[in-house]
């Protein structure tokens, strides 16, 4: 029995991406190629689609990077939680624009005030 190929697309050839033929899909196919985006790293974006699942898109430099809890059209600081070879992961971190490290500021604001309660206590002695 001897078997034909016929039209079809089982990889390579003409250009069906049925079984992994060719075509390019865009965005970053390459495993070698560095990714724009680094765990720990916050970026301002703007989600400009939602998900099957209900996360939010948006891209930086044409990477995808999902972040849950955000609408289409919503702008945010996003920090990065995951890297994938296609895609990353993001969680809301505050609105965009705001300052990264507003927590440690208040941590600095407070004991600035500690540090000048006990300065004028030592000083009424």
């Amino acid at each position: 029995m001897r078997f034909e190929r016929r039209g079809g697309s089982f990889g390579g050839g003409s250009g069906g991406r049925r079984f992994g033929g060719g075509g390019s899909r865009g965005g970053f196919e390459s495993r070698d190629e560095p990714k724009p985006v680094k765990v720990g790293e916050e970026y301002d974006v703007e989600i400009s689609e939602v998900g099957s699942k209900g996360d939010g898109i948006a891209r930086i430099k044409n990477f995808v990077v999902f972040v849950n809890g955000v609408k289409q059209g919503e702008k945010a600081r996003i920090k990065i939680t995951d890297v994938r070879n296609r895609f990353a992961i993001g969680e809301k971190a505050g609105a965009a624009g705001e300052a990264p490290a507003a927590e440690e500021s208040t941590e600095t604001t407070e004991e600035t005030t500690e540090s000048t309660e006990v300065t004028e206590e030592t000083s009424e002695e």
